[in-house]
Order: structure tokens, then C-alpha cells, then sequence
């Protein structure tokens, strides 16, 4: 490469201006993405500091006007280089602008007034502070006196405190700082959300034999200078956070931080709780439920050295420590770690890459991995550890799959089945609490037959399909659609149709079955405001409330000992959303909801409420089997040819004029089949499963072959093509690397 691409003023949010300088013969070979230069800059050629983000091979600018580079630069800032590294890195793997990548991963500097800290610190000795007050008082000098009395008795005092407490002007102040008896010293204090909500507490863990066998294999592989990435499966409720603070408090031994990811903000209170009882003010939180000027203040501490562990979603791995020892992602199964803006990136590929720049390992918990991170760990690319018994001795829940058809069949109509009522009554008498689940997520439209449970797939993709308002049935995969059936295609039952429940119904079914509960509900609607998520789990964990009605935000890492029994009211609905990883988030959404029952020393129940209760993923869940819904599952992928078992790219296209938009994906379509990539499948165009959002039409086209890199080297590809020709430029086109959800 010849020419490299340089930003220079990276430190506010303006970060769009890209330059280009020609390398000079010595330094060729040497530069990387992320490293800090020394360029010549403006019309007098003075040097500033610039950071490198690509490289090119011809130049973007008539060659004779493109300056050459100077120089490495020395001292660079590193966590600041390795961001921009990721960003680039970000950039050519998830298709985006350099823009958007890089405000991705740098902290804008917000325009809030900062809070001052100011000191008065005294200059002079002792002996001449005697000599002075004793001429002070002479000439009756009352303020003045009060004054040096204090900075005698304490040599630095806090300038607000003392001006209050002695009633001391401003004029004092600044006439003690003339005449050289004092300096004035100010810094800025930075906010910390937490400091008021907890305190350090002194308490010792003791590790049971296998939570030990992870730490002490983690740890010696770590002191030796090994760096890998590592799947830490431990049933619910089997101690992972132990696992996780004794990994962090010795990484803070050796000088290091860590970056500790959690998939939900409705997490970040109780986990926070945990880690600054143990670490204190060395812990800090990041979330989007922050003021910009808490944000922005919490990645200063990170980048002044003011803690060692940054806790929250996916930006938190962003944090800017220049010395990082662990990534850990707990619940990495999560679908939260996969952006849904460009750039579509995912958390934990991302933290690996990351973690590769800056020597550190990474460690992903689960009680139900992903998949992917599974498959990985079967093959040794990953190091893996085991968890199988509850931290404490506590026993896993006693497991109920309920058939809702049977119900059905026996005149039961009510959103609750009777073994679930009896429980719940139960539960009630006993003053012991229960959390009641409905999953939102996936109500699409699918449509299912209530006597048989059979649900509409799409022939192609083997993946439900979604009802539309047009009464189409369609495919967001590959496009086939079909008419809605009158009756049931398997069984013949007029009980066909689509799922249509919320959580306020839920709640108000619940009022109505036992109108002396106390009641709360926790989803999108009550958790707007800042603290709302605090609120209803502080509520709820304080016992103020007896039944918890909520989406997946309640069944995610949450420990109420009184919790002994979860109903899960409704299992097909993430079972058939129109998603090929709908069976691995129907198991992974009912483990950790059984697995929120019976976490103290009370037993635990949970009943999971389905039409199809054969299914295996309900049949593992409710057995807490991962090795056996893994079995069934790989299978269907490697059949089907989904992630891991293949690659997978989604390009997304919207654009304000459908038939317009309908042109142009299907052009694309052909610009694909004319790369002749070999061994590459291609489906669709097809209308995306939101077709319509803000007035923009959207359709998807999927790519997938066995290889990852023929994937990217073809986004390339499209890459340069689109952006030759200008009549791309009326529509928006993204890319999603291994999508997890629908577009």
C-alpha cells in the first residue's frame, strides 16, 4: 500500500474527516490500523497527531497535492489507538462507513457543564502562618484570621466547605492567593450513578470444587501468557458471578481492568449491587438510561484510572482502559449483543478481537450458550468449563409442561391452565411469590391450529410463516407466501389463527383471578423512565409485591429467593417466530425462566404452558438438557445450512417508493448470480418481516455458503459496486454479518 487514510481530530463528536498522505519507503510495512502519526497539517505544514484508519493503493486526490507522512508517533495513547483499530476492524467486517464505526466506538464528548472540585492548599510554613496570624489578630484582621487558624490546624481544605462554614468572602480567598500564602488547585469531579446506592462490604466466597476447577484453569493458562477465549456453562443459579468476581480480583492484582457485559439494562442494578459490595468505587456501570454527561464521565474515570471494572451492554466493551485483562460476557447467548444499527456488529466477536490488540482473555458465560459459541467450544476453539449443580446446594425447579390442547379439549378457555392456577393459589397462602412470563418477542403473526398445535411453515426455509394484513402468508426469508387456511392443513380444526395476548392482559386476568394479590408488571410500557427498573425489582425483591407479570426482561439473571414458582403462559410464541433460531430461543428463554424458581432454600416450581408440548426444545428446557437440545439442533442446521454449521450475510435494502425498491433488490439479486461465486446460495429478494417502518420500504436478500471469507470477500465486492454506480444512492443498503434477528 502506498497512500494511508488518516483522522486527526478524534476527541469530539465531529470525527467524519478522513485525509490521505503517501507512506514513505522507511515506513511501509510498518503502520497499522490504529497506531498515532505525526502528519504534516493546514498551510504551514505543522506536525499534529493523527491516527491511522486504512490504507489505500491509489490515491483519492490528484497524487501531487497528497502530502507524505512524517512519522510515527511516540507515547501514543493506546486505548485510543485500539479503538480506532476496532473500529476499523468493525468497519470492513460488518460494512459501514468509517463514520459510523468510529462514532460507534468513541465517547463524544457532551456539551454539560462539569462539576469543579476546588482546593485551598497552604504554601507557607508553619512557623511564618503563626508569625502572620499573630499580626492578623494584632490588626483585628477577623476573616483573615479564621482563615489561617484553619490552614494551620489542616493544610489543604475544600474551598466550598470552608468559604460556608467561616463566612469567608471570595476577596479573602483571592488576597491569600496574591500574596502567596495559599494555591488555588481545581479538578473536575466526574459522576458516579451508584456512589449513594451501595457500599464496600468485606466478605469472604468460598468456591465449591467446580467453580474452583474453572477459575484455577482460566488462571493458569492466563499467567502463562495464554490468551484465548473461554465458554464457561454453568446451570442456573450454579455461582457463575463467583466465577466471575474471583477471576476480576485477581486480574486487578496483577494492575489490569476488565469489561464485564451484561445483555439487559433491567440487570444492571442487582449486578452492580453485587460487584461494588466486593470491588467498591473501583466498579462503574455504563447504560443508555445514563445522561450523556454520566456516560461521557464514566469512560473519563475509565481513561484517567479512576476504576477497574466497567459493567453494561454491549458499549461498555468501548470502555477506553488502557490495560485490559478480561472481557467477560455473561448470558452471552443474548440476542441484546447484536446491534441492530449500523454497523451491525456483534459484541462478542468484537470483545475477541478486541481482547486479541490488547492481550486479555475472554470469558462467556451461560446456562444455555448459543449455539455458535457451543459448537466452538465442541471443536476446540474455545477453552470449556462446566458448572452442573446450583451454587449452595439449592435444587433445580420441578418442571410441568402443560398441553394447552388437552386444556382446550376439556373446556378450559382462560389464558391459565388449571395446574398453573392451583400452584399460583398455593403460592399465595404461603406468602411466596411467583413470576409469571409472557415472550413478547416473535409476535408476528404467526398462525397455529389449538387442537393439533401444528404451526404454517414455509416449505423452502423450514421456519414459520408471518401472517400479514393483506391475510398473506409469507416466508421473510426466501419470499413464498400463501393464502391463511380456513381449517387446519394437518388436522382439519377450524381453531386456527394467530396468538394475540399482552402483558396487561395478563395483569388484568391476574387482578381478576385473585383480586387480594398484589401485582406488578415489568415491561417496555412501565420501564421507560431512568429508574424504573430499580424500582420494580427493589419493589419486588422487598417482597412488597406477590406475583410478577413480565417480557424476557424478568426471567434474565434476577435472584429472589422467595421466588418459587415461574409460569411460562405461552411457549409457541418464540417457538414460531419466523426466525431459523426460533427452537434455540424457545429453550433458552424457558431454561432461564425455570431457572428463576426456587433460587434460595424453598423448592421450585415452574410450569410451562404449550400446544406442542413434544417438542424438543420444551422437552430439554423442562429437563434443564442443553447436550440434548444441541444434538437435535445442530442437526437441523447443518440440514438446512444455517450458522454454525454455514455462513450467513444478510443485505438489508429500504427506500421511500416500493416499486422502485422492488427493481432494484431484484437487479441486485442478479449482480450477485453474475459474481459466479462458487458454492453460494442465494435467497430472495423478499419483503422484510417489517415491511413498512417510517415510511420506508424494506425487502432482504440472504447469502449463504460454508466459507466466512468468500461471504465477505462478496460484500466487498458489492461494496465497490455500489458504490460506482450512482442509481444504488437512492435507496439504503446495509449488511448484517450472521444475522440474529429479522429485519
Amino acid at each position: 500500500m502506498d497512500f494511508v487514510n488518516v483522522i486527526v481530530d478524534i476527541s469530539h463528536e465531529k470525527v467524519d474527516r478522513i485525509f490521505q498522505y503517501r507512506i514513505p519507503d522507511h515506513l511501509k510495512g510498518r503502520l497499522k490500523a490504529g497506531m498515532q502519526v505525526n502528519i504534516p497539517f493546514g498551510r504551514g505544514n505543522r506536525l499534529v497527531k493523527g491516527c491511522v484508519v486504512g490504507f489505500a493503493e491509489k490515491p483519492d486526490y490528484p497524487p501531487e497535492k497528497i502530502k507524505e507522512l512524517d512519522s510515527i508517533a511516540e507515547g501514543s495513547v493506546q486505548a485510543e489507538s485500539q479503538l480506532i483499530a476496532l473500529a476499523a476492524w468493525m468497519r470492513e467486517r460488518y460494512g459501514s462507513t468509517m463514520n459510523q464505526a468510529l462514532k460507534t466506538v468513541l465517547p463524544v464528548k457532551q456539551k454539560t457543564r462539569q462539576k469543579q472540585s476546588r482546593r485551598l492548599i497552604r504554601k507557607i510554613s508553619v512557623e511564618e502562618g503563626v508569625s502572620l496570624l499573630e499580626e492578623y489578630q494584632r490588626k483585628k484582621y477577623r476573616a483573615k484570621a479564621r482563615l489561617l487558624e484553619a490552614l494551620l490546624q489542616n493544610e489543604v481544605l475544600d474551598y466550598q466547605e470552608t468559604v460556608g462554614n467561616l463566612k469567608i468572602s471570595s476577596t479573602v480567598v483571592r488576597g491569600f492567593e496574591e500574596e502567596g500564602i495559599i494555591r488555588m488547585e481545581s479538578r473536575t469531579l466526574y459522576r458516579n450513578p451508584f456512589a449513594d446506592h451501595f457500599t464496600k462490604k468485606e466478605k469472604e466466597v468460598l468456591l465449591n470444587s467446580e467453580q474452583t476447577e474453572a477459575v484455577e484453569g482460566i488462571w493458569s493458562e492466563y499467567q502463562k501468557g495464554v490468551r484465548r477465549t473461554y465458554l464457561l456453562h454453568g446451570v442456573t443459579g450454579s455461582g457463575k458471578t463467583e466465577v466471575y468476581m474471583e477471576l476480576i480480583a485477581r486480574v486487578i492484582r496483577e494492575g489490569k481492568q476488565t469489561i464485564l457485559l451484561i445483555p439487559e439494562i433491567a440487570l444492571t442494578f442487582q449486578t452492580v449491587m453485587r460487584f461494588y459490595e466486593r470491588f467498591g468505587e473501583r466498579v462503574s456501570v455504563i447504560h443508555s438510561r445514563l445522561s450523556g454527561g454520566e456516560r461521557y464521565d464514566q469512560f473519563m474515570r475509565a481513561q484517567n484510572g479512576e476504576i477497574d471494572v466497567m459493567i453494561g451492554p454491549r458499549s461498555a466493551l468501548f470502555t477506553p482502559f488502557s490495560c485490559i485483562g478480561m472481557i467477560i460476557i455473561d448470558e452471552e447467548h443474548e440476542s441484546s449483543y447484536k446491534s441492530e444499527t449500523v454497523p451491525r456488529y456483534h459484541a462478542v466477536e468484537a470483545a475477541r478481537f478486541r481482547a486479541g490488540m490488547c492481550g486479555a482473555s475472554v470469558v462467556l458465560g451461560s446456562a444455555t450458550p448459543s449455539v455458535d459459541s457451543y459448537y466452538r467450544a465442541r471443536s476446540g476453539r474455545y477453552g470449556f468449563y462446566r458448572l452442573t449443580g446450583r451454587f449452595g446446594n439449592a435444587g433445580l425447579p420441578n418442571v410441568s409442561i402443560i398441553d394447552l390442547r388437552r386444556e382446550l379439549k376439556e373446556g378450559n378457555r382462560s389464558i391459565f391452565s388449571r395446574r398453573l392456577k392451583e400452584a399460583m393459589e398455593k403460592r399465595l397462602q404461603c406468602g411466596q411469590q411467583t413470576m409469571l412470563f409472557l415472550n413478547r418477542r416473535g409476535l408476528s403473526g404467526f398462525v397455529s391450529c389449538r387442537s393439533c398445535g401444528t404451526a404454517i411453515r414455509c416449505p423452502h426455509c423450514d421456519v414459520a410463516l408471518s401472517l400479514h394484513n393483506d391475510g398473506k402468508l409469507r416466508c421473510h426469508y426466501c419470499g413464498y407466501e400463501t393464502g391463511m387456511p380456513s381449517l387446519c392443513p394437518s388436522c382439519g380444526s377450524r381453531y386456527i389463527s394467530g396468538f394475540r395476548a399482552g402483558t396487561q392482559q395478563i395483569e388484568r386476568e391476574v387482578k381478576k383471578l385473585f383480586p387480594y394479590a398484589r401485582v406488578l408488571r415489568m415491561d417496555y410500557d412501565t420501564t421507560r423512565t431512568k429508574e424504573s427498573y430499580e424500582q420494580i425489582l427493589t419493589a419486588f425483591g422487598k417482597g412488597e409485591a406477590d406475583i410478577l407479570v413480565g417480557t424476557q426482561m424478568i426471567v434474565k439473571g434476577h435472584d429472589f429467593p422467595n421466588v418459587t414458582l415461574v409460569g411460562v403462559l405461552a411457549a409457541d410464541i418464540s417457538l414460531y417466530a419466523a426466525d431459523y433460531r426460533s427452537s434455540e430461543r424457545t429453550f433458552q428463554l424457558l431454561t432461564q425462566a425455570a431457572g428463576r424458581a426456587g433460587r434460595g432454600q424453598k423448592t421450585g416450581e415452574a410450569v410451562i404452558q404449550t400446544y406442542v408440548p413434544d417438542h424438543y426444545s420444551i422437552r430439554a428446557a423442562a429437563r434443564q438438557d442443553y447436550e440434548e437440545f444441541y444434538r437435535q439442533e445442530i442437526l437441523y442446521r447443518k440440514m438446512m445450512g444455517y450458522p454454525p454449521a454455514a455462513f450467513m450475510l444478510g443485505i438489508y435494502l429500504s427506500g421511500p417508493e416500493e416499486t422502485f425498491l422492488e427493481k432494484q433488490a431484484d437487479r441486485l439479486g442478479k449482480v450477485i448470480h453474475r459474481l459466479h461465486a462458487e458454492g453460494l446460495t442465494v435467497i430472495g429478494p423478499a419483503v422484510a418481516a417489517l415491511s413498512r417502518k417510517k415510511d420506508m420500504y424494506r425487502m432482504v436478500i440472504y447469502l449463504k455458503h460454508m466459507d466466512e471469507n468468500m461471504l465477505l470477500n462478496v460484500k466487498n465486492q458489492l461494496e465497490r459496486i455500489l458504490e460506482n454506480e450512482t442509481v444504488w444512492q437512492k435507496i439504503y443498503i446495509q449488511f448484517d454479518y450472521n444475522p440474529l434477528n429479522a429485519y
